[in-house]
């Protein structure tokens, strides 16, 4: 009898054990399953505040330029009397300011192309921390100049702090996500989709409700402490590999909040050499060049044609209407950089070709006057955003999929280039075409 009690304890022993054994996995299912969630949110809010600063610079572009003064704190109301209801600089058919909104682009986006350029190849000795605290005080820095802009020197370099936070914001959290499950790579780019959405509507939103363009700046300077917030506290470390010497010769080492140093240690498992990054570059070409072709065509649009889209017939003003198509471009490109767990698309010169017959109609109707409605341009606006979505997510998904692992940050880091460059490239031709319509009798 007292062995069966023993056996008994034993017994229930073991079934405690198998019940531990069975407990362990689910356990860890689970912790997995809401670390991946936390990741996705975090990389999705990141995704939205890295590009929200940029893109409500982009739609805010005419304001900054025309330096609307708005009576009464209304945002779309009338210009005072004592200003002509048109740009004093309008000297054609064409509703025209002194200085295209490229002029903007470019200060917005140069910056960018510097960092990226630049980045890949020595960004790896700063932390991500580091980079991250940088693009937080530069966002913040580019609301407040702006907003208490004096003149168009002041605004365009709150425009040039604005570019400095989203490029080297862009080029650290795509190499970041290299560490993580490949699934942040959508929720990344969803994000900076939502970011042209809830950017675009959100100036359009409440300069519409009554608040003045630069108290609407102001309201917006939260962005970047959430974003603050999504990196330092909703991101769950990826696991810690097996501890590296550290080199006391690195003064950044000490200072990795997040990562605990995995993304050092394993940048430096994965060092490159110069040879080996020219060969990850040139095994990109396929998909990058493509990429800058369609941000080019619709930067172009966007930046050089969507002033001289104007109908004097619309029930909307010319500030208003330019608001309305950079709203409807970004959410065409939310939509479509949200899609891309529903639709995979390889070939990405289709997207460029389509991009570029988009710009080639837009253009001729700038010129010819033909389209006879503005809903008509909206649908075509919200098309190109489409196209131009399509082009990132699928993009970086390549990219992803197709790099070796040694390669991949790297391989990320030097993506985001393409989309830069032709950002760059349209701004600097919408210029002189902008001042060529604008002298057209």
């Amino acid at each position: 009898m007292g062995s069966t009690g023993g056996e008994w304890q034993h017994l229930a022993g073991d079934s405690e054990a198998e019940e531990d054994e069975t407990t362990l996995p689910e356990l860890e299912t689970a912790v997995d399953a809401r670390s991946k969630w936390r990741n996705n949110v975090g990389f999705w809010l990141l995704g939205l505040c890295n590009n929200f600063a940029y893109v409500v610079m982009l739609s805010a572009a005419h304001d900054i330029l025309s330096h609307q003064k708005v009576p009464g704190g209304n945002g779309t109301g009338p210009i005072p009397p004592s200003i002509p209801p048109e740009n004093s600089s309008n000297v054609s058919r064409y509703d025209c300011n002194a200085i295209s909104t490229g002029a903007v682009l470019l200060a917005d986006i140069l910056p960018t192309l510097l960092i990226k350029f630049s980045a890949p190849f020595c960004i790896h000795w700063f932390p991500y921390g580091l980079r991250v605290t940088i693009c937080v005080i530069s966002a913040l820095g580019s609301f407040l100049l702006v907003a208490f802009s004096t003149g168009p020197v002041q605004s365009l370099t709150g425009v040039v702090l604005a570019s400095i936070s989203s490029g080297l914001g862009e080029i650290t959290f795509l190499a970041l996500t290299s560490f993580f499950d490949s699934a942040v790579v959508s929720a990344w780019s969803s994000g900076t989709g939502g970011a042209g959405l809830f950017g675009a509507l959100s100036y359009l939103g409440l300069t519409q409700a009554g608040l003045s363009p630069q108290h609407t700046l102001l309201s917006m300077i939260v962005v970047p402490i959430i974003m603050l917030g999504s990196y330092f506290i909703l991101l769950v470390p990826p696991p810690q590999h097996p501890p590296r010497p550290v080199h006391t010769g690195d003064p950044f080492t000490a200072h990795e909040p997040l990562l605990g140093g995995t993304a050092l240690n394993k940048s430096r498992r994965y060092e490159l050499s110069l040879a080996a990054k020219g060969q990850v570059v040139r095994g990109l070409l396929k998909y990058l060049f493509p990429l800058a072709v369609v941000y080019f065509a619709e930067y172009f649009i966007n930046q050089g044609l969507f002033e001289l889209l104007y109908f004097r017939n619309a029930p909307l003003t010319h500030p208003q209407q330019y608001r309305w198509y950079q709203m409807l471009y970004q959410a065409g490109v939310f939509l479509s950089r949200s899609s891309a767990s529903c639709v995979r698309i390889r070939r990405i010169w289709v997207l460029a070709m389509l991009q570029c017959l988009n710009m080639v109609f837009l253009l001729a109707a700038v010129y010819f006057m033909f389209l006879p409605s503005i809903y008509l341009v909206f649908l075509l606006i919200l098309y190109e955003g489409l196209l131009g979505g399509a082009g990132y997510v699928n993009t970086f998904h390549c990219v992803s999929e197709e790099s070796q692992q040694e390669h991949r940050e790297f391989a990320m880091g030097v993506a985001c280039v393409a989309d830069t460059l032709g950002i760059s490239v349209s701004g600097a031709v919408a210029i002189p075409v902008h001042n060529y319509f604008c002298h057209l009798p």
